[in-house]
C-alpha cells in the first residue's frame, strides 16, 4: 500500500497552483509595462501636437491656404502649391492603386488556385510590404520618368505612392476576403449564381469594411511620405498649383495639364522650411503640419463614413 500510495499521482491543484500564480503575476506585469508605455507613447504624442499647435496656429488662416509659398517674404507665404500637390497626389494613388489591389486581392483569394506560383506570389508580395519607401521613390525614377518619359510630374509622382501602397492594399484585402465564412459562398453556388455574383453581391459587401481599413491605412502612409516623390522629381518651392498650369501662349494646355505639372507636396514643404534658420519659417512648418494632419483626418473620416454607410445599408 505504501509502494502504490508513494507512485500514485499528486492532485492538480498541487502540480500547477505555483505556475498558474507566476503566469498571472507574470501576465499583470506585462500588462502594466504595455499600459504605462502605451501610455508614454500617447503623452509624447501630446505634447508634440501641442507644441505644434502652440507654434503655427496664428499662422493658419483661409489666407494662408491660398498664398503661395514665399521666401522673400515669408509672412504672406502660404501653402496652395503644396496643398493641392498632396491632393492630386492623393487622388491619383488613390484612383490606380485601390482598384488594382483590390482586384489582384479578388483573383488571389478567389480565382487562383494553390500552386507554388501562388505562393511565391504572396510571399512576394508581403515582402514588397516591407520594403523601404526610398526603393519605390528609385523604382519610379527609372520607370515612369526616365522610361515612359513621364518627366517629373504629378502622374509619376501619383503612381510611384500607387506603387508604395499596393502591396498593403492588396494583403489587407486578401485577409478581408478570407474572413468572409465559407458558408456564404456554399449559400450563394447552392441557388446557382456564378462564382462572379457570389463575388460581386455577397463576398465584397461582407469584407469591404476590412478592405476600407486597409485602404486607409494605406493612404494616410503615403500622403505623408517624402522620400519616394522627393527622388521621383518633387522640388521645395512651386510657383503655381498643378491645376493653375498654363502653357506659353497663355491658354490652359489641356484637361489632363495637372498630371503632367512639375509639383510639391505638403511633406516636401514642411521639411523644407523646417531646414530654414529664421523663426517664421519654422512657425510655417507647424502651420503646414497642421494643414497636413487635417488633410490627413479628412481623408479618413470620409474612408470612415463610407464604410459605415456600407454596413448599415448593406449594398455595395
Amino acid at each position: 500500500m505504501n509502494a502504490v500510495s508513494a507512485t500514485a499521482p499528486l492532485p492538480v491543484d498541487t502540480l500547477y497552483r505555483p505556475r498558474l500564480a507566476r503566469r498571472r503575476i507574470l501576465g499583470r506585469l506585462f500588462a502594466a509595462v504595455c499600459l504605462v508605455l502605451t501610455l508614454a507613447g500617447l503623452g509624447f504624442l501630446a505634447v508634440l501636437l501641442v507644441q505644434i499647435v502652440q507654434a503655427g496656429w496664428d499662422r493658419l488662416d483661409l489666407a494662408f491656404l491660398q498664398r503661395l509659398p514665399s521666401f522673400m517674404n515669408p509672412e504672406r507665404g502660404g501653402v496652395r502649391s503644396a496643398l493641392w500637390g498632396s491632393i492630386w497626389l492623393l487622388a491619383t494613388t488613390t484612383l490606380t492603386a485601390v482598384p488594382l489591389g483590390v482586384s489582384a486581392a479578388v483573383y488571389l483569394q478567389e480565382y487562383a488556385r494553390p500552386s507554388r506560383l501562388t505562393r511565391f506570389i504572396h510571399l512576394n508580395i508581403a515582402n514588397l510590404a516591407c520594403v523601404p519607401s526610398v526603393v519605390y521613390g528609385i523604382l519610379g525614377l527609372a520607370v515612369f520618368v526616365r522610361w515612359m518619359v513621364l518627366d517629373r510630374s504629378v502622374l509619376a509622382g501619383g503612381l510611384t505612392l500607387a506603387l508604395l501602397v499596393l502591396p498593403v492594399i492588396i494583403i489587407a484585402a486578401r485577409e478581408a476576403l478570407a474572413a468572409v465564412p465559407e458558408s456564404i459562398r456554399h449559400a450563394a453556388f447552392a441557388l446557382g449564381a456564378t462564382r462572379w455574383q457570389v463575388v460581386r453581391h455577397h463576398v465584397l459587401p461582407s469584407a469591404l469594411p476590412g478592405i476600407m481599413t486597409g485602404v486607409i491605412l494605406s493612404v494616410s502612409r503615403a500622403i505623408g511620405e517624402a522620400a519616394p516623390i522627393f527622388v521621383v522629381g518633387a522640388v521645395a518651392v512651386v510657383p503655381y498649383a498643378p491645376q493653375d498650369r498654363f502653357d506659353p501662349a497663355g491658354g490652359i494646355s489641356g484637361t489632363l495639364a495637372p498630371l503632367s505639372a512639375r509639383f510639391t507636396a505638403l511633406p516636401i514643404q514642411v521639411f523644407n522650411w523646417s531646414g530654414q534658420p529664421q523663426a517664421i519659417f519654422h512657425e510655417l512648418a507647424a502651420a503646414g503640419i497642421i494643414v497636413l494632419l487635417a488633410l490627413l483626418l479628412t481623408m479618413n473620416a470620409v474612408a470612415i463614413g463610407i464604410r459605415t454607410w456600407q454596413l448599415r445599408n448593406k449594398t455595395w
